[in-house]
């Protein structure tokens, strides 16, 4: 029996290999608006040691970018998949989930400082390996109010359920 209750943000919950299976090919949601600010930005670009102009230099990339305006790394976009996808799903009864790989993404547009995001995923694929259950999410950023989306791709997600 498949018990899948939804609550906030229509957040799906899953609680073991057969609930997860049976959402295979399902688009499962959307996640809530996030902005990306000029401050999250910088804070990446420290992180990460890349300070290119176009991310940091807001007077620069005004004047000089084709976009007017500082730009998201396209690492910071792909770094806030786990924290949108926590919105989408509540996977329960796990002792452990590693993020295991991404694939065949391509950026389709950039993401302007203070932009708001969403990430559509669908259920693509759910495998159980010997106990470690291996589920691939197409994942989909968008821009709100723009059709062309930031990146499309799959996240590899392994869970070890209870």
């Amino acid at each position: 029996m498949l018990l899948i209750s939804y609550f906030l943000y229509k957040m799906i919950i899953i609680n073991n290999f057969d609930e997860y299976k049976l959402l295979e090919g399902t688009m499962v949601g959307a996640s809530s608006w996030h902005r990306i600010d000029q401050n999250q930005i910088n804070l990446f670009a420290d992180a990460t040691l890349d300070h290119q102009w176009i991310h940091t230099d807001e007077k620069k990339a005004a004047e000089e970018s084709p976009y007017h305006s500082t730009i998201a790394h396209g690492y910071l976009t792909l770094s806030l998949i786990p924290y949108l996808w926590k919105q989408i799903a509540e996977v329960r009864n796990i002792s452990m989930e590693i993020n295991y790989g991404i694939e065949n993404f391509r950026f389709g547009q950039p993401v302007k400082a203070n932009d708001e995001v969403s990430l559509e995923a669908t259920i693509k694929t759910v495998n159980n390996l010997k106990g470690t259950v291996k589920v691939v999410v197409g994942a989909r950023l968008i821009i709100k109010n723009q059709v062309k989306p930031v990146y499309t791709g799959d996240v590899v997600f392994l869970y070890h359920f209870l």
